[in-house]
Formats: structure tokens, C-alpha cells, sequence
């Protein structure tokens, strides 16, 4: 419940700036790493590279992204964040920090700490 909960806030929040999950995950993750392949960005987000063009679209047409012919292999495009991008990903970020204050109000600091640490423990274990 608690996780429908913070989804659909994020979700809302993230409507109110004109983005949406995939948004912040292909922006954030080229901010990461670097200008990436398609199929890099698939594989690091989780997005289907069938959605996944559709993302890079909507970011290319709102100039967050480029997407242009890898020099090295001209087989497959290279996504490179642009300033426009880096700007709606810092902005991204102070809607989630805001949202994730929101969701862990009722928590004290220690808590928090300690909820962290068990997910951290779940997500770092082996998958079954």
C-alpha cells in the first residue's frame, strides 16, 4: 500500500512538470553515464527498446536529449543529454526529494536510516 501510495505520487507530481517515470529514468541515467546507445539505455532503465523510442522522442522534441549516428558504429544512435536536459532533471529532482519528504513525514531520521538499510539489504541480495 505504501508503494501504490508513493507511485502514485510521483506519478502525479511528475504529470504537474510535464514528465513522466521514463522521462526521469532516460535523463537521469544519461546524466549518469554518459551518452549511451538505445540498447544501453534499455538495458540500464528496464524501458522496452520498443517504448524506449518513443521516450528519446518526446525528450529529442523538447531538445532534453540529441540523438545522432554513434561515430564509431554507425549502426546505432548515440543519446547525449543536453543543457535543457540536465535543467529538467535538476528540476525532476526537487519534485522527488519534495515527494519523498511528503511520503516519509511520519518517519523520525532514524527510521528513515534504518528503512533505507533494509531495502538497501533486499535489493542487494541475490535474486532468486
Amino acid at each position: 500500500m505504501a508503494a501504490t501510495r508513493s507511485d502514485r505520487r510521483v506519478t502525479e507530481e511528475l504529470a504537474r512538470a510535464d514528465a513522466r517515470k521514463w522521462h526521469y529514468a532516460v535523463l537521469a541515467t544519461l546524466a549518469e553515464l554518459g551518452p549511451a546507445s538505445q540498447a544501453q539505455l534499455s538495458e540500464r532503465t528496464g524501458i522496452y527498446r520498443s517504448d524506449l523510442v518513443a521516450v528519446i522522442t518526446e525528450l529529442t522534441e523538447r531538445d532534453q536529449v540529441t540523438r545522432a549516428p554513434d561515430p564509431a558504429d554507425r549502426r546505432r544512435n548515440l543519446i547525449e543529454l543536453t543543457a535543457a536536459g540536465r535543467r529538467q532533471l535538476r528540476r525532476l529532482d526537487q519534485i522527488l526529494a519534495a515527494v519523498d519528504d511528503e511520503i516519509f513525514a511520519p518517519l523520525s531520521a532514524e527510521q528513515r536510516e534504518q528503512l533505507s538499510a533494509l531495502l538497501t539489504l533486499m535489493l542487494d541480495a541475490p535474486a532468486p
